[in-house]
């Protein structure tokens, strides 16, 4: 009943990619008149016949909630829907530029240049993509030069969205970040965002460059505490303790919290490695290299090869030959986004020494396939895992956590599973046959005398 009361504010997204037909699909739903606006005609030909460009859960009925609500509609036409919207997002891709890392802002001035040319009175433009400190400066005297009649604010709203778990990001925030020092400007987003913020949402207001380093440094300190536990976890492994048990047991501390504390292959996607890298440029350029963040990354980088060599001393040492099958490519669960994965520094590295893969992954493999040329793609789990001679799980979705490991047992050529998200209970395991090789333990259970009681107990 109290949304009904409240006006609408009406709001157009430029982009139609994964953070804008996120959020107009959840600024939709909070009551507000969006329009998504994006220069790809057969994108959004496909969003006007409800066919979603990317996988992410919920996100096909949302939009089709909004679509059929009319407070949400799809189109090219961005000189069309600037004139009397109260607010501007821009939502396009900023990906590292080849020659040093830094984040492209090309898409983002293109947009800029776009909205001025239809701005027809007061306006806001909301940089929403993640952006380097001092891009809102640059967008906004982009703007005024083109229009000096013009009337605008410009605004940094970083997003704070993971793949997978997106609406709920959004619709339940941890935060709401805004910086801007107009008054005005101010006010429409506190409007926009009052359906959150009335029910316990918090809004940081911030100026705006602290909002655009709030993105970086909040993901870039995400990605460190997953380094840390990866490197703990390979210390583990050397003195025989269980990563798990040590995550645990650090997480508890609610100084330091339980998230992001779960041991991998290294992490990936499209936010982590690029803002790291953005992040690094930025400190570079102002002086101030973050030591830190610099380690983090090259550590990451290094974690792939270290899975390639676990992989090749499971199978025995030498994976030449051999048939490897592959669950899971996307980079992490819940999404077919194959930026930054770790399947494609693995296995081309297990190609390179030889192995024929098989791979099935829920969702990305067709992403993946162009990505991977020489690597089988699998119907099903069970299509991948037939004759191999070793199992590897490289993305941790659900589907794998619930597979008959005696089927699995069966299946394979070799009973080998090497885990490298932890995703098997190891008696279970045990139980199936399996020679279980997970990340943060010495070697495989099922090959040290460690764990004769537990195979017994579990017997």
């Amino acid at each position: 009943m109290e949304r009904a009361r409240r006006a609408p504010v009406r709001i157009v997204i430029v982009g139609a990619g994964y953070v804008g037909l996120v959020s107009g699909a959840c600024l939709a739903a909070m009551g507000h008149d969006v329009a998504v606006i994006d220069r790809d005609a057969a994108r959004i030909a496909g969003l006007q016949a409800s066919i979603m460009p990317i996988y992410e859960p919920g996100l096909d009925a949302l939009v089709a909630e909004q679509v059929a609500a009319s407070r949400l509609a799809f189109s090219t036409d961005l000189a069309a829907a600037v004139p009397g919207s109260a607010a501007v997002f821009i939502c396009v891709g900023t990906p590292p530029r080849p020659s040093d890392g830094h984040a492209d802002m090309a898409n983002v001035m293109a947009a800029a240049a776009d909205i001025a040319g239809g701005l027809d009175r007061h306006a806001i433009v909301v940089l929403k993509s993640t952006v380097p400190v001092g891009t809102g400066d640059e967008v906004e005297a982009l703007i005024r030069a083109r229009r000096p009649d013009a009337d605008v604010a410009v605004v940094s709203n970083p997003e704070f969205l993971r793949e997978g778990d997106a609406i709920g990001d959004f619709m339940r925030p941890d935060r709401i970040v805004v910086g801007t020092d107009d008054a005005r400007a101010h006010a429409v987003m506190a409007a926009i965002y009052a359906p959150l913020t009335e029910t316990g949402a918090t809004l940081l207001a911030t100026s705006r460059r602290a909002s655009e380093l709030i993105k970086y440094a909040a993901n870039s300190f995400l990605a460190l505490k997953i380094t840390y536990i990866n490197e703990i976890a390979s210390l583990c492994e050397e003195i025989g303790a269980d990563v798990e048990h040590v995550a645990c047991g650090i997480g508890l501390d609610t100084r330091i919290g339980g998230k992001f504390l779960k041991a991998g292959p290294g992490f990936g996607g499209s936010c982590f490695p690029k803002d790291m890298l953005a992040l690094m440029k930025t400190a570079q350029d102002h002086g101030m290299p973050m030591r830190t963040v610099e380690t983090a990354v090259a550590v990451n980088d290094a974690r792939k090869g270290e899975m390639v060599r676990k992989i090749i001393r499971a199978a025995g040492g030498s994976v030449a030959g051999r048939t490897i099958a592959v669950l899971g490519l996307a980079f992490k669960a819940g999404t077919d986004d194959m930026r930054s994965a770790p399947s494609l520094v693995i296995l081309p590295q297990l190609q390179r020494h030889g192995a024929r893969i098989v791979a099935h992954d829920p969702a990305a493999m067709a992403n993946a396939a162009p990505l991977l040329p020489g690597v089988i793609m699998a119907a099903s789990a069970e299509g991948a895992l037939a004759g191999a001679d070793l199992a590897v799980i490289l993305t941790e979705w659900p589907d794998f956590a619930t597979l008959d490991l005696e089927r699995v047992a069966t299946l394979l050529r070799r009973p080998v599973l090497v885990d490298l998200r932890n995703l098997m209970d190891p008696l279970a395991a045990i139980r199936a046959g399996l020679a279980y090789h997970r990340i943060g333990r010495q070697a495989a259970l099922v090959d040290t005398a460690s764990h004769s009681a537990m195979r017994q107990a579990a017997e």
